[in-house]
C-alpha cells in the first residue's frame, strides 16, 4: 500500500539550524555553494565543508522526512539480506538491519524514495516493512559486505533505455554512482507505476511543490508527497532527454516517447510536456506492447466477459463481408482494446488486414500496422488512400478526426471493405451528428454503418469484497429496481494490499450495442428525436450502458456506486 508522510514544511538547512548542527552563518555558505554545485544537495555540502557529520546528516534527514533515524554498528546478520535482490538494495541506497517475527527493518541513506523502498521490500518479501535513516557511510560499507556474500547473478541490470540507433544499459549500480538522486526518484516512480498498473504518470507543478500521481484503472492516485519545487527543473529536464525533447524550450508543448526495458520486458512510454502558470507539467503514458506477444494478454472475445446477446451480435457484425463497424465513447474507454479484440477474431491466414493507427499499442501478428507520423505528412486520410491500393479485406482506421477521412472511410465501407473505425461522441445517437459536422449526409453514413457500439470501463471489485446492504433511499436515488436488488447478493469494496487499498482490481469493458436494422436507419435518415430512436433500439434488443452497469452490479462485479459514477442515473 502507498505510504503517506506529514508535510515537509521544512527544508534541510532549516531542520539541521533548528537541531543546533548548522549555524545560520553556516547555512547562507551551504546555499551559496549549492548556486555552484548544483547537481549536490545542501546535506552533502554541509558535511564537505565539516559543518556536520555524516551521522548529524543522516539525524536531519529522518526529522525532514519524519522517519527514524537508527544508529547500526557496521555489521548486520548474514540472513537478513537473503530475500533481497542485491541490485535492488544498491540502487536505493537500503539495507536490513533488524527482523522481527512479521517485521524487517531497513535503512535508508536518502528517504526521498522510501515510499517505493517500502512498497517493493513488502512484496519481495511479504512482511511488514519499516523504514529509519542511517548514515549514508555506514549504508555503503554494509552494502559492501552484503555484496562479497552476493553471487555475480543476482547482480543484473533493471532498467534499459533503448534509443533509435544503440541500447543503452542503466544498471542499478551505474545509477547508484549518479551524484544527484533526480534519475533515482524518476526511475523509482516508472518501476512502482508499472508495477501498481498505472496507465499513466502525471508530474503536476503547483506552489508548494512537484504532485505526483497515478492513474490506475482510471483514477488519480498520490504516488507520494510533494517533490521540493526547487527540483522541479531537474525533473523535466530529465524527462525531456529521456523522450529525446527540447531541453531549453519551456514555452511551448512538446511530445515525444522513449523504451525501456524493466521486469524482463520493453515498454513503450508517450511523454506530453505543457507550460503551465507555475512551470512546465509533464504527463508519462505507460504503453505495454509485449503483453500479447508474451501471452499475458489474449486478444479474444470471451475474456471480455460479455453477455451472450452482445457476443452473438459482435460476432454477427464482424462476419459481414463489408460496411462499417464504428465504436464510441471518450478517451480512455477502452475502445481501440475492444477494436483489436474484434479485429484479431476475424484474423486468418487468407485474408489481408491493414490498420493506421496513432500511435499502434499492440503489434497484430499478421496484420500490416502503420503509424500516423503527420510531421512526415503521413495523416490517416493520405494513409488511409494508400492502404485502399494496397488490396485490404479488412481495414482499421484509429481514430475518424476530419471529413476527408470519414469520405474515405466510408467510401471503403461501400466498396467491398469492412472498416473498423471509432469516432468521439459520447453516446450512441450523437454520432450521427458527429458525422453530420463534417459534411456527411445521414443517408450515406447508414448506407455503410452496420453497427455503433458505445464503450464505457467499469472498475471491478478487487477478491477482498464484501456483502454489503444499500439502503432503499439509495436505490431510489439511483433509480434502480429494489427488487432486483433485493433478490442477489451485492458487494462493496473493502481494500487491501494487494489492490492498494482501493477495493478494485481492474477494469472491464461495458458496451451499448446499436444493431442499425432498416427501421433504425430510417429513423436516422429521418433526424427522429431521441425518444423515438431509444424506443426503436430498445425494441431491436439494444441494452443501453445503463442497464450494463446495473447488470455488472448484480452480478457481484462492480459496486452501485462505481455504476453511479461511470454512467448516468436514470439513462
Amino acid at each position: 500500500m502507498l505510504k503517506k508522510r506529514p508535510d515537509k514544511k521544512l527544508r534541510f538547512g532549516e531542520w539541521a539550524v533548528r537541531r543546533g548542527f548548522l549555524t545560520e552563518d553556516q547555512f547562507k555558505v551551504a546555499l551559496s555553494k549549492k548556486k555552484n554545485l548544483t547537481d549536490q544537495m545542501v546535506g552533502n555540502i554541509c558535511v564537505l565543508e565539516g559543518f556536520i557529520t555524516d551521522e548529524q546528516k543522516a539525524e536531519i534527514l529522518a526529522a525532514q522526512f519524519s522517519l527514524e533515524y537508527v544508529k547500526i554498528e557496521k555489521k548486520i546478520g548474514a540472513d537478513l539480506s537473503e530475500k533481497i535482490p542485491l541490485s535492488f538494495m544498491k540502487e536505493y541506497q537500503v539495507i536490513p538491519y533488524e527482523k522481527n517475527i512479521d517485521t524487517l527493518f531497513f535503512a535508508v541513506a536518502e528517504p526521498l524514495y522510501s515510499f517505493f523502498v517500502e512498497d517493493r521490500l513488502e512484496l519481495i518479501t511479504g512482511m511488514n516493512i519499516v523504514t529509519a535513516v542511517a548514515s549514508e557511510t555506514v549504508v555503503k560499507e554494509i552494502l559492501k559486505q552484503i555484496e562479497l556474500k552476493k553471487t555475480p547473478d543476482e547482480m543484473q541490470p533493471a532498467i534499459a533505455v533503448q534509443g533509435e540507433q544503440v541500447e543503452k544499459i542503466l544498471s542499478f549500480e551505474k545509477i547508484s554512482s549518479e551524484t544527484s538522486n533526480i534519475i533515482r526518484l524518476i526511475d523509482s516512480t516508472i518501476l512502482n507505476g508499472i508495477d501498481k498498473r498505472a496507465s499513466d504518470i502525471h508530474f503536476e507543478t503547483s506552489e508548494t511543490g512537484i504532485i505526483i500521481r497515478y492513474r490506475i484503472d482510471g483514477m488519480l492516485v498520490l504516488a507520494r508527497d510533494p517533490v521540493d519545487i526547487q527540483l522541479h527543473s531537474q525533473i523535466i529536464s530529465r524527462i525531456k532527454v529521456m523522450a529525446e525533447l527540447d531541453i531549453s524550450e519551456k514555452r511551448i508543448p512538446q511530445d515525444g516517447r522513449f523504451k525501456l526495458k524493466a521486469f524482463g520486458r520493453y515498454i513503450d512510454f508517450r511523454i506530453s510536456i505543457l507550460p503551465s502558470i507555475f512551470g512546465e507539467d509533464a504527463v508519462i503514458r505507460i504503453l505495454d506492447q509485449q503483453k500479447l506477444s508474451e501471452g499475458t494478454y489474449e486478444f479474444s472475445l470471451s475474456t471480455l466477459g460479455l453477455p451472450s446477446h452482445d457476443m452473438d451480435v459482435i460476432n454477427r457484425m464482424i462476419n459481414v463481408p463489408y460496411g462499417m463497424f464504428l465504436m464510441t465513447g471518450p478517451t480512455g474507454s477502452g475502445k481501440t482494446t475492444t477494436l483489436y479484440t474484434a479485429l484479431s477474431e476475424v484474423n486468418q491466414n487468407d485474408i489481408k488486414i491493414i490498420t493506421i493507427e496513432d500511435p499502434v499499442e499492440y503489434q497484430l501478428k499478421g496484420v500490416v500496422q502503420i503509424p500516423v507520423n503527420e510531421k512526415k505528412g503521413l495523416t490517416f486520410a493520405k494513409g488511409l488512400r494508400s492502404i485502399l491500393r494496397h488490396d485490404p479485406d479488412k481495414i482499421l482506421v484509429g481514430e475518424i478526426r476530419d471529413a476527408e477521412t470519414a469520405q474515405i472511410a466510408l467510401q471503403s465501407a461501400l466498396t467491398g471493405h469492412l472498416v473498423f473505425t471509432t469516432v468521439h461522441a459520447n453516446n450512441s445517437f450523437e454520432v450521427i451528428n458527429r458525422f453530420t459536422h463534417m459534411g456527411i449526409a445521414p443517408y450515406n453514413l447508414m448506407a455503410a454503418l452496420n453497427c455503433i457500439i458505445a464503450q464505457r470501463l467499469i472498475r471491478t471489485l478487487c477478491t477482498c469484497k464484501v456483502e454489503i446492504s444499500i439502503p432503499q433511499k439509495t436505490l431510489e436515488a439511483s433509480a434502480v429496481n429494489s427488487d432486483q436488488f433485493s433478490e442477489h447478493i451485492i458487494y462493496g469494496k473493502k481494500g487491501c494490499a494487494k489492490c492498494n487499498g482501493t477495493g478494485f482490481m481492474g477494469r472491464k469493458a461495458i458496451l451499448e450495442i446499436v444493431e442499425l436494422n432498416d427501421t433504425l436507419k430510417e429513423l436516422f435518415i429521418k433526424n427522429a428525436s431521441i425518444a423515438a430512436l431509444k424506443k426503436a433500439t430498445a425494441d431491436s434488443g439494444t441494452a443501453f450502458l445503463r442497464e450494463a452497469a446495473i447488470r455488472e452490479v448484480l452480478n457481484g462485479t462492480t459496486t452501485l456506486d462505481e455504476a453511479n459514477r461511470v454512467t448516468f442515473i436514470g439513462h
